[in-house]
């Protein structure tokens, strides 16, 4: 086993971890769409796809999206937590993270109507709060 697998091997199994996590929600999008189409269809209903007929596909996409558009942060900050800071920390903190975006779409609910769920908030500033510390832990460790 290379150097590199030895020290990086958990950092490498958080980020395979986040991706699969992403293809999970894709996943779940895509059956979702499936089965509103079916039922627009079975309806004599034209499927409509971005409109705001479908709260279960709305939140669907927006789980997708919203794991999409925190992935290049998270992984930039894990990497670098784990060559600047430790591969350790990186693992801890990499994995908390992992299990919070797990959770994202228990706070988000299987429908998206007009009002936003404050709930996710918990979530989502949970998210924010470990990139914050990846970040802060970072910068003090090349400050010091």
């Amino acid at each position: 086993m290379s150097d590199f697998i030895s020290t990086y091997a958990s950092v490498v199994w958080v980020t395979l971890a986040y991706i699969g996590v992403y293809y999970a929600i894709l996943l779940y999008g895509l059956f979702t769409k499936r089965r509103v189409a079916r039922m627009c269809k079975e309806n004599g209903e034209p499927f409509q796809r971005y409109s705001q007929r479908y709260p279960e596909l709305l939140a669907a996409d927006r789980m997708q999206l919203n794991t999409l558009e925190h992935m290049p942060p998270f992984l930039v900050l894990l990497w670098l937590q784990a060559t600047v800071v430790s591969p350790l920390s990186a693992t801890l903190l990499g994995a908390f993270y992992v299990v919070v975006r797990i959770t994202y779409p228990f706070f988000l609910g299987r429908e998206l109507r007009r009002s936003f769920p404050l709930r996710v908030l918990y979530n989502t500033f949970t998210g924010y709060a470990i990139l914050s510390v990846m970040a802060g832990w970072q910068v003090w460790t090349l400050l010091a």
